[in-house]
């Protein structure tokens, strides 16, 4: 029985490093374009502190939700599921799992002031040192 599940942790650690490969690829090439083309709204919305990035790779309201946030964030967070499904496929992983290393791979590209959800839920600034990052995130994120 303990075989059985040290080879199920080491299946899912390595699907985790797949994803994560796969996740860092995908927020690199459609970060890229994704900087080019950013609506002022959402820039405005990111350094005020309104939105932030969450645990489980999508973007979440800080305080009060106006409905144009809450639009913004719900937009934002289907284009970012439709293409965490498509690359999970391609990475033999699950959605969820890929959507959290995604997560963490966001969360910690964040910069000094912006927003972030902590592994315990809490919203937390981004501060000059690391981010707080949930236990499952690859380590190397670099």
């Amino acid at each position: 029985m303990d075989a059985r599940k040290g080879m199920q942790t080491m299946k899912t650690s390595l699907k985790l490093a797949i994803a994560g490969a796969a996740a860092a690829m995908a927020l690199g090439g459609v970060a890229g374009v994704a900087l080019a083309q950013r609506d002022p709204a959402y820039e405005a919305a990111r350094k005020s502190g309104a939105i932030g990035e969450r645990t489980d790779g999508y973007l979440g309201v800080v305080g009060a939700e106006t409905p144009e946030l809450k639009r913004m964030v719900a937009d934002l967070n289907i284009k970012r599921r439709a293409i965490y499904a498509d690359k999970a496929q391609a990475a033999n992983a699950t959605l969820e799992e890929y959507s959290l290393t995604a997560g963490c791979i966001a969360i910690s590209r964040t910069v000094p002031g912006e927003k972030y959800q902590a592994p315990d839920g809490t919203w937390q600034t981004r501060t000059a040192g690391a981010p707080m990052l949930d236990a499952r995130c690859p380590k190397n994120l670099g």
